[in-house]
């Protein structure tokens, strides 16, 4: 074991303090000198990381620390060096098939909780009157602590060396995560100190809020969509198959917990304040309290910092702190009873603004989505709200810090209607330049555009996306991952490349096969003749979804009727078809004349040929309007959509009291059922829906 205490630096270490960022060529190192330089930077690199993670008190700037391990993997590349004990595991190692599953070495139970001071209470009564009972006749005092609002780990050490990591899983069986683990900085790869041989510690892996959104902001700007609150990030990061995609995550840990150790503990206050030096993070708001009521004081004390810390907590958790008090107390099989979560009240509606990230759409157009520390509304946690435009930030006068209250209606994305309170006199300043492309943006009254078309890669892997998703052309293979590959490889730059792909180019993309190019381009060659209201919603015309297409395609009869209707502005023709407005129609000429479009257009055509509707209409469902919810067998809601409409019916997309029938299939959403019930809509599943049909003499 080491002797090291936990502050104390690497004796005669060149790379502690003021260390140099410049070296020598490694191709002019013996092996011996290498694997000894590389030694001195393992054991500063392991130093600093204490020093960063743990005591939170650097002596090095972060430069600094980039050159010494930027030297350290210069010298395990060149020499090959052993790098399982490496700080530059950090970086990731090879992707896996899947996560297996591992035992965990003592249960990770669960805790019980409340959120009444009355449940506190009748806890301590009940620990009182169990230790009476036992015999024990020492003080009770009380460990507490913040609950974490993150994803429970249970990590192992050998000789302070890591050795696995695996999460909560069941309690007894969890996910085996150890390469993602091993990324995470502040998780040491080697104990310091008078360590154990054996320790297997639980901990809880976290998102910090302001890293949250920082990295939020960023995937919104590349298009992609934002995790939904930290600890749904902090999830999805660590059971990623990819090490290498959890290293470029920022994910923090709290150990706060023995599984199982070769030594013993008196009291969990004891036990914490071993860790630290150990090289174990620990958080630093914790406190031993005398009675229940100091406990519940720290409770309230902690829900008064909540919105100031930079991780998430739901709660606190209050231990009986003798451990030989908890033994006697044993556990239920669900949870111990020496424990009890004491949760907060859920947010509600009102939160901070913590920054403005700006998405640019398929079409160009540039939205703006407010980054928010999580707030409960309506009974859903969000971390994110629309702003919908330039216009409706400047009209709210929002800006970062801000306190805002948020609106959530149905199962859309929340809105921000109002600033509760400003942290300043500014307001957001809304970017004059693409933050994708760097084109310039337009306004176009309330709402601002991207000026780069196809050319911005934001909207040229969206419109490819977009073009061939389920609503659209349905291309089963060109997802987002498939087409972000295809562009990199400059294979397709718009949706009508897809046409020109071959088996053989395909096949050479790394992760490609034979059998998956044959069958994607056999996929792309079935949508050479689809129906008109597929492709109207495949080329992505602004505020033209799946019922407008179908209108559109059933008054107008063919492709190239709409196109010329388009190309001429006739708005009137437009605005006689059913849900086709003003604004729709106006949207449907833009694109129809624009140049870049009739370029794309002809390039699709020499390759589509979409398939003239049926203008001729039945009456059997005359008046009637239908809604869907959840997956029908044998054909999909859309084409259920078509057959209503095409025997006079109405389908639309949400429940009104002007609806008759909500029709229900496998997996449906609960708030379509829910708003069918308050308004006394009659709720049929699928085999009543198509006894409908045959009563009414239509063949399905």
């Amino acid at each position: 074991m080491s002797s090291e205490t936990e502050a104390t630096p690497p004796p005669d270490n060149p790379y502690v303090e003021d260390p140099p960022t410049e070296f020598e060529p490694v191709e002019d190192f013996s092996d011996d000198e290498a694997r000894e330089q590389a030694q001195r930077l393992r054991e500063a690199i392991r130093y600093h990381d204490h020093r960063y993670y743990v005591l939170a008190d650097p002596v090095i700037g972060d430069r600094a620390y980039d050159a010494l391990f930027a030297r350290l993997e210069a010298l395990e590349d060149a020499f090959d060096l052993d790098r399982e004990a490496s700080p530059t595991q950090r970086v990731g190692g090879e992707p896996l098939d899947e996560l297996a599953s591992v035992e965990h070495v003592a249960p990770m139970g669960s805790i019980d909780q409340g959120g009444e001071a009355s449940e506190v209470r009748e806890f301590d009564r009940r620990v009182r009157d169990r230790l009476s009972d036992a015999g024990y006749d020492g003080e009770i005092e009380y460990f507490c602590e913040p609950k974490f609002d993150g994803l429970s780990v249970e990590i192992v050490y050998e000789d302070g060396q890591f050795q696995r990591a695996a999460t909560r899983g069941d309690g007894a069986v969890g996910e085996d995560v150890t390469e993602n683990v091993r990324t995470i900085a502040s998780v040491p790869q080697r104990l310091r100190g008078d360590y154990p041989d054996y320790l297997a510690v639980r901990g809880e892996v976290y998102m910090p809020r302001d890293a949250f959104t920082a990295y939020n902001s960023e995937r919104i700007e590349r298009g992609e969509d934002p995790f939904a609150n930290p600890r749904n990030a902090a999830a999805g990061t660590l059971r990623q198959l990819d090490p290498s995609v959890t290293a470029e995550r920022p994910l923090s840990i709290f150990l706060f917990g023995v599984l199982d150790a070769s030594v013993d503990f008196d009291s969990h206050g004891a036990l914490h304040e071993r860790f630290p030096e150990w090289g174990l993070r620990v958080c630093d708001r914790t406190t031993v309290v005398d009675d229940i009521d100091a406990a519940i004081d720290y409770r309230d004390r902690q829900l008064d910092a909540r919105d100031d810390l930079d991780y998430e907590i739901d709660g606190v958790v209050i231990k009986v702190d003798d451990r030989r008090a908890c033994e006697l107390l044993g556990a239920t099989s669900r949870a111990p009873r020496w424990a009890f979560a004491y949760k907060f009240p859920a947010r509600k509606e009102r939160t901070t603004l913590r920054d403005i990230a700006v998405q640019v759409g398929r079409t160009g157009r540039l939205t703006p989505v407010a980054l928010l520390d999580p707030v409960e509304v309506g009974g859903v946690t969000v971390s994110r709200a629309s702003l919908h435009n330039p216009a409706q930030i400047e009209e709210l006068g929002v800006d970062a810090g801000d306190t805002v209250r948020i609106k959530r209606a149905g199962d859309v994305i929340p809105d921000v209607v109002e600033v509760v309170e400003s942290s300043g006199e500014a307001t957001f300043s809304f970017p004059d330049r693409c933050p994708v492309c760097e084109s310039a943006v337009e306004r176009d009254g309330p709402m601002a555009f991207c000026t780069g078309g196809l050319a911005c890669p934001a909207q040229r892997e969206r419109a490819i996306e977009h073009y061939a998703s389920r609503d659209a052309l349905d291309i089963e293979g060109v997802g987002e991952k498939a087409v972000a590959k295809l562009l990199d490889a400059e294979l397709v730059e718009s949706p009508a490349d897809l046409y020109d792909l071959t088996v053989d180019e395909l096949a050479a993309l790394s992760g490609w096969g034979q059998r998956s190019a044959e069958n994607l381009v056999a996929e792309v060659d079935a949508s050479r003749e689809p129906p008109l209201a597929n492709f109207l919603v495949a080329l992505g015309i602004h505020d033209v979804g799946t019922v407008t297409a179908r209108n559109l395609a059933r008054e107008f009869g063919s492709f190239e009727a709409i196109r010329e209707a388009g190309a001429a502005g006739d708005t009137d023709a437009f605005e006689a078809v059913d849900d086709v407005g003003p604004v729709v129609a106006e949207s449907i000429c833009e694109f129809f004349r624009g140049e870049r479009n009739e370029a794309v257009l002809d390039d699709l055509l020499d390759h589509v040929d979409p398939q003239p509707a049926d203008t001729e209409t039945g009456d059997a469902l005359d008046g009637q309007t239908f809604v869907f919810t959840g997956s029908l067998a044998g054909y999909t809601r859309s084409e259920a959509q078509d057959l209503v409409e095409a025997h006079g019916g109405s389908a639309t997309s949400s429940v009104s009291g002007n609806t008759d029938y909500l029709v229900v299939g496998d997996n449906p959403g609960q708030s379509k059922r829910d708003d069918a019930e308050a308004e006394g809509v009659e709720t049929i599943d699928q085999e009543s829906f198509e006894e409908l049909l045959a009563d009414r003499g239509i063949e399905n």
